[in-house]
């Protein structure tokens, strides 16, 4: 695999600062790999399954505060 130059990583990096906010979460020890495990298993990644789950929680909030 091709090693990505300094200037590359560097345009990568100011596109994830530019593009994205950061939000840390924590959970229980062990939690995180078994929340990965089930991310896998949709076919997502755990980002995007945290993502997905936190969009569909503010759907069914708007919905039932409707």
């Amino acid at each position: 695999m091709a090693e990505i130059s300094e200037e590359r990583k560097k345009a990568i990096a100011d596109y994830k600062l530019n593009t994205y906010d950061r939000l840390e979460i924590k959970v229980k020890k062990g939690e995180k790999a078994e929340l990965k495990q089930h991310a896998a298993e949709q076919g997502e990644s755990l980002n995007g399954f945290v993502n997905r789950a936190m969009e569909e929680t503010r759907q069914r909030d708007k919905q039932r505060n409707a």
